[in-house]
């Protein structure tokens, strides 16, 4: 196939030897279009970038401070979308050799196949040569991300991905500098509704991994800040609405319909009744002025309280329905039953939430 239009992107900082070789393999292989971009590797690194300006077809960018990652790979394909304006996309590959040519050459044929999908290279993690950090950690964001976004994802940590040119403006303009931004791309992806097309690749760990410039506590909560921030405010808007809850029950319950409806109607006798009544209304308002406004944050969304309140009723029989089953048919205590049932139904309630309660406007606009 002729790569002519395809622009191999490669972040680098503080290379060594495998930057070289690296580089040769992938003109080897038939790629003409090579950009690199040195992010802020200081001057000693500065003769692993001169080497590589021998070579026609590989272009050297950079800057003086390390920014990060995210920022590099930004950089990169900004400079892709101005200079390169026949480019399908671009391959984003690691400098250290990990990702091998024959692999981009996979990536670069499944971007141009499918220019609407994010293409991302997927190494195999049920393998023994797998480091256990690296297993552990991409296994718990695997799954975390399929229950918060919808996708199931067998490597989120891929550097390996594939971004056709109609996708890159967007990919380019999301947030983050460092390595989180490779886990906001997948966020913001599933967000936008954009497929993945996941494509198997070589697991290589040169050296177990010693090389890489990640800082498993610094840049794990970076990533899993990004992973968890929206749901963490969800949950925090749950639980705001359930002390106001109790709090109204209590306060309706005690003094205020007592002393309010104690000559009226004999209806109003049933004071626990009125008093729930009015403090789940008042509490559902709350929580759902709460998760649109400062949780999901659209500012406009057409009938979101009447599908707000669908929701609700929707959750609350269906965690009676379960609770009741797994009380009948296995004889599990209601109390734990329900435990279960709603722990697994407040992250359905989150993702239903989020993608048909407050839908953004850009998730509006790819179901259209």
């Amino acid at each position: 196939m002729d790569w002519d239009h395809t622009v191999i992107l490669i972040p680098s900082l503080h290379p060594d030897d495998k930057l070289h070789t690296y580089v040769k393999d992938l003109l080897a292989h038939g790629f003409s279009r090579i950009v690199v971009v040195d992010d802020g590797s200081g001057p000693s690194y500065s003769h692993f970038f001169e080497e590589l300006k021998q070579y026609p077809a590989c272009e050297v960018l950079g800057y003086e401070v390390n920014q990060g990652k995210g920022y590099a790979l930004k950089h990169g394909m900004r400079h892709v979308m101005n200079h390169y304006k026949d480019a399908a996309g671009v391959i984003t590959a690691d400098s250290d050799g990990q990702h091998t040519a024959h692999d981009c050459i996979k990536i670069g044929e499944a971007m141009i196949k499918h220019p609407d999908k994010l293409v991302l290279g997927s190494r195999d993690f049920s393998l023994g040569s797998i480091p256990p950090k690296s297993r552990f950690g991409n296994r718990t964001t695997s799954f975390f991300f399929k229950i918060l976004y919808g996708s199931w994802l067998p490597d989120t940590q891929t550097g390996l991905r594939g971004i056709s040119r109609e996708l890159m403006p967007r990919i380019a303009d999301i947030p983050g500098n460092r390595f989180e931004y490779e886990m906001n791309m997948l966020i913001h992806a599933a967000g936008w509704h954009i497929d993945f097309e996941i494509v198997p690749i070589d697991t290589i760990y040169l050296d177990d991994n010693v090389g890489t410039h990640f800082r498993p506590l610094h840049d794990s909560w970076r990533i899993y800040k990004l992973l968890f921030a929206n749901f963490f405010k969800f949950a925090s808007a749950s639980a705001l609405s359930t002390l106001l809850d109790h709090a109204l029950f209590n306060m309706l319950d005690r003094w205020l319909v007592p002393s309010f409806f104690r000559y009226v109607n004999p209806f109003f006798a049933q004071v626990t009744l009125v008093s729930t009544v009015i403090a789940r209304v008042c509490s559902s308002l709350f929580n759902y002025r709460v998760n649109k406004d400062f949780v999901f944050k659209v500012n406009k969304s057409r009938k979101s309280l009447l599908r707000y309140v669908v929701l609700v009723v929707l959750v609350m029989l269906a965690s009676a329905f379960f609770v009741e089953s797994l009380n009948v048919s296995l004889g599990m205590d209601k109390g734990i039953a329900k435990v279960i049932v709603d722990t697994v139904l407040f992250f359905i309630n989150y993702r239903i939430t989020k993608t048909w309660v407050f839908p953004s406007p850009d998730e509006r606009s790819n179901k259209k």
